[in-house]
C-alpha cells in the first residue's frame, strides 16, 4: 500500500475524478415555508394541528419528531450525533408563551410545525388563526454557552434593529429553562421572503452586484457603530442574572451592554470550566491575546497526548499521539509575537460588530420580480462578537475566492470561450466565485473604506492566521499553528505584519533551519493527506462533517464500506490492514477526550 509519507495514499482504485454524488441538503417536504437561523437548509414538518388538540399528546412521547432530529443522519458518530440534538420540551406550554408574546391566546393557534434545524437549535413556525405567522427557536441541550448565546443573540438583534438594520424582530425570549415549556427559546418575526441560497448559483453579474453592493452598505452600516469594548452585546439586565460583581461594559442608550465573547471556542467541551478572560476586552491587544491564554489554560489543565482528531492525518504522525505541551509552546511562541501583531492605524482598532455567519441562507431577498434583488433580512445572530476591526475584517467565507490568482490579484473576471461543454461548466463556476469576490471588494472600497483597508492590508490574511490558530480548541496536532509561526518569522512576512509601525522590533521568535526544513516536508504531506479526505469524502458522497440526508444514510454507508474494502485488499500486511481499520476516517470514534 502507498504511504502518504512518501508518494501518497490514493492509489487507482480511488484515484477518479471527484463524485457527481450530491452534498447539498435535500428538500424533505414541500412545506411552504423558509428555514430560519440553521446551518442546515432543509426545511421539515412534524405538524401538529390546534384544532384538533387531543391528536397529539406529544409532551410524553419520546419518539416525537418535535423532539429529535429527522433531518440527516451520519455515517460518523451517528448515535452521538442524535442524542445531541434530541430535546423534549412542554409543546403546550411552549405554544402558550408564544401566542402570549404577540398578545395573542394559545386557542388562536391553528397549526405548530417544525420547520428546520441545524447544529445547535430546532425551529417551529406557529400559524394562527387569522394567518399569522411567528417563529419559535429552541437550542438543544448541548449548545453552549446556552443562557450567554441566547441572551446576547436577542440583544444582538434587538440593538441592530434599532440602529436601522434589517433583522427579524423578537417578541420574546428565555435564555433559561425552567418555565412553563421547559426549555430555552426565542420567539421572532417569520420572514417572508426568500433564501439567497435558492438562487445563488445561477446569479448572473448584474445580480452580483447588486447583492454584493446591498451586503456592503449593510455592513458599513454596521462597522460605522463603535463600541467601548470587545466582547458580545447583552441586555444589562440579562448579564445581572448571572455575572456577580461585573456588570459589563455600558453600552451608550438602551439599556445594552458588552460582556463575555460567546464565541464557541471559548466555551466548547471542558473549556467551559475554565476560569478565565473571556471578555470585555477593553484594549485590541486583550483581543487578540486573552482566546490563546484560555487555549493554552485549557492544556495546562486537561491536555493530554492525542492522536489527530482527523483521522486520515494519523498516518502523517506514523499514528504516534502527539504532545499538548508542544502546541502550548506554540501558544507562548504567538503570545511573544501577537503586541507586533496591531496595526499602527488606530482606527483599525476600533471595536466593531459583523454578521458572524453571512451565508446564503442567511440572507433573505424579497419575492418580488424585482431585478435588483433587494435584501430584507439578515438571520442568525448567534454568537456575534464584537473585535478590533482589523480582527473582525474579512471577506465573508461564501463570497471568497482566495487561492484563486485572479480573485487575489483583484483582476476583472473574464469566461473564457470556445470551451468544450464541461469545461464550460467548470469555467461558468469558477467565474461567478470570481466576480462575487471581485465585486465585493469593489464594492466594500467604495461604502466601507475602513473595511477594505484592511482586508487589503498584505499582512491581513497571516495575521487572522495567526489569531485563529492560536485560540481554536486543539485537535491533537501541533502542526497547524507552527506553520502559520514560521511563515510570521519570515523576512518579508515579518516585516508586512510590522511595517505600519515604526521602529518595530525584530521578531522575538526563531526557529532552527532545520525544524523549518522538517516542518514545511510534514506540512506537504499533511497536505497530501487533506486531499485523500477530499477525495474520499467525493466517492462516498458526503460533506466534511459526515451528514448526509435520511434517504441517502444506507446507500453512503453501503459505498463507504466498499471503499474501505478496497483500500484493504491494497495493504501489505496484517498491521496495515489493522492500523487502515482502526484509524479508518469514516466510522465511528471516541470524541471525549478531545473535548
Amino acid at each position: 500500500m502507498q504511504r502518504l509519507g512518501s508518494v501518497g495514499f490514493l492509489t487507482a482504485n480511488i484515484a477518479t475524478p471527484r463524485s457527481s454524488f450530491s452534498t447539498r441538503p435535500l428538500v424533505l417536504c414541500s412545506l411552504p415555508v423558509r428555514s430560519l437561523h440553521v446551518h442546515c437548509a432543509r426545511p421539515v414538518t412534524n405538524i401538529v394541528n390546534r384544532r384538533a388538540r387531543r391528536a397529539y399528546s406529544v409532551k410524553t412521547d419520546a419518539t416525537s419528531g418535535l423532539f429529535n432530529y429527522t433531518s440527516g443522519r451520519w455515517i460518523i458518530n451517528d448515535a452521538i450525533r442524535m442524542t445531541e440534538r434530541r430535546r423534549i420540551f412542554n409543546v403546550d406550554e411552549l405554544c402558550r408563551l408564544a401566542a402570549e408574546s404577540v398578545g395573542r391566546s394559545q386557542g388562536d393557534i391553528v397549526e405548530f410545525a417544525k420547520l428546520a434545524e441545524g447544529k445547535s437549535n430546532r425551529i417551529f413556525l406557529v400559524t394562527m388563526r387569522d394567518g399569522f405567522q411567528m417563529v419559535a427557536r429552541i437550542p438543544y441541550h448541548t449548545t453552549v454557552p446556552k443562557y450567554y448565546a441566547l441572551a446576547s443573540e436577542v440583544a444582538t438583534m434587538n440593538f441592530l434593529r434599532a440602529s436601522g438594520l434589517p433583522v427579524p424582530e423578537v417578541y420574546g425570549y428565555s435564555p433559561v429553562s425552567d418555565n412553563a415549556a421547559e426549555t430555552e427559546y426565542i420567539f421572532m418575526e417569520y420572514i417572508q421572503g426568500s433564501k439567497l441560497s435558492d438562487i445563488w448559483d445561477g446569479m448572473v453579474e448584474p445580480e452580483i452586484i447588486s447583492i454584493t453592493r446591498q451586503i456592503a452598505q449593510l455592513e458599513s452600516m454596521m462597522m460605522s457603530i463603535n463600541f467601548p469594548a470587545g466582547g458580545s452585546l447583552y441586555h444589562a439586565k440579562d448579564l445581572e442574572n448571572v455575572t456577580v460583581g461585573a456588570q459589563g461594559v455600558p453600552v451608550d442608550g438602551g439599556g445594552f451592554c458588552i460582556g463575555p465573547d460567546t464565541s464557541s471556542s471559548l466555551w466548547y467541551g471542558r473549556r467551559s470550566q475554565l476560569d478565565v478572560d473571556r471578555s470585555p476586552y477593553e484594549s485590541a491587544e486583550a483581543a487578540l491575546t486573552r482566546p490563546a491564554v484560555k487555549e493554552r489554560t485549557y492544556l495546562e489543565r486537561f491536555g493530554e497526548p492525542l492522536l489527530p482528531l482527523q483521522r486520515m492525518r494519523r498516518e502523517v504522525y506514523r499514528y504516534q499521539k502527539q504532545q499538548p505541551y508542544q502546541h502550548s509552546d506554540n501558544i507562548d511562541h504567538y503570545l511573544r509575537i501577537a503586541p507586533s501583531l496591531i496595526p499602527s492605524n488606530t482606527s483599525l482598532h476600533r471595536f466593531t460588530l459583523r454578521h458572524p455567519n453571512l451565508t446564503p441562507s442567511n440572507i433573505f431577498i424579497s419575492n418580488s420580480r424585482d431585478s435588483d434583488l433587494p435584501i430584507i433580512s439578515l438571520l442568525d445572530w448567534r454568537q456575534t462578537s464584537i473585535q478590533p476591526t482589523f480582527l473582525a475584517a474579512g471577506i465573508p467565507q461564501s463570497f471568497q475566492n482566495h487561492g484563486d490568482p485572479v480573485s487575489d490579484a483583484l483582476a476583472v473576471p473574464s469566461l473564457p470561450e470556445n470551451l468544450a461543454d464541461l469545461e464550460k461548466s467548470q469555467a461558468k463556476e469558477l467565474y461567478r466565485r470570481r466576480l462575487v469576490h471581485y465585486h465585493y471588494v469593489k464594492n466594500t472600497d467604495q461604502f466601507n473604506k475602513l473595511h477594505h483597508e484592511a482586508i487589503v492590508d498584505p499582512a491581513h490574511s497571516l495575521r487572522h492566521r495567526l489569531f485563529t490558530q492560536a485560540s481554536s480548541p486543539w485537535e491533537g496536532e501541533n502542526l497547524t499553528l507552527k506553520m502559520a509561526l514560521i511563515d510570521a518569522t519570515e523576512p518579508t512576512n515579518w516585516a508586512q505584519l510590522t511595517s505600519e509601525a515604526p521602529g518595530a522590533p525584530s521578531c522575538p521568535v526563531l526557529f532552527d533551519a532545520q525544524d523549518v526544513a522538517d516542518a514545511r516536508q510534514l506540512d506537504t504531506v499533511q497536505q497530501g493527506a487533506d486531499f485523500v479526505l477530499e477525495a474520499f469524502q467525493g466517492l462516498i458522497g458526503v460533506g466534511r462533517d459526515g451528514e448526509v440526508a435520511p434517504e441517502r444514510y444506507e446507500d453512503v454507508t453501503k459505498r463507504a464500506n466498499e471503499v474501505k474494502e478496497q483500500m484493504l485488499e491494497v495493504c501489505e500486511s496484517d498491521k496495515e490492514r489493522a492500523e487502515f481499520l482502526e484509524h479508518w476516517a469514516f466510522g465511528d470514534m471516541d470524541e471525549e477526550k478531545y473535548s
